[in-house]
Parts: structure tokens; sequence; C-alpha cells
């Protein structure tokens, strides 16, 4: 199954949202006409599609490692030095 094309444009935003002007928030509901948590939570599911990956690897790969990181801060807590593993 491959992605749809409103799938192909969300990976595209978050592949070049921080060269645009102004909020990240503001710009996600200019262009996806969604709120950012109903966004944010299409994101979490597409990065999790194979076809995600076959699309734009890089950019899946990040997002991936940036929910993972999320989610180990919550459960773990920060470290105290973040260069030891």
């Amino acid at each position: 199954m491959e992605l749809t094309a409103r799938e192909r444009a969300i990976l595209d935003f978050e592949r070049e949202w921080w060269m645009l002007p102004g909020p990240k928030d503001t710009a996600i509901r200019a262009r996806f006409k969604m709120s950012p948590s109903s966004y944010y939570r299409a994101v979490s599911g597409l990065i999790e599609h194979p076809g995600a990956l076959r699309y734009d690897p890089l950019t899946a790969k990040r997002l991936r490692k940036q929910r993972d990181e999320r989610r180990r801060v919550r459960i773990e807590g920060r470290r105290a030095d973040p260069n030891t593993q």
C-alpha cells in the first residue's frame, strides 16, 4: 500500500517546515486544515507506514528517533550527561 498525496505532503512538510516563516502550528493549520494535535497523531501513524520509509527514509527515521527519545525521556527521565549511553 503506497502513500496518499496527503501523506506525502505531510512528510514533505516535516522535511522542510523549519524554512517557512512563522510558527509551525500556524503553518500546519494553514496547509493541512487540521489542528496541530490531529496533525501530530497523523505523523505518528504515518512514520510507521512502510511506504513512508520508501518515500523519504531520512525524514521517517528522524521522526521515529525523535519520538523514541521523547518516549524514553518520559519513562526514564533526562540523563545527567546526554553524551552517555
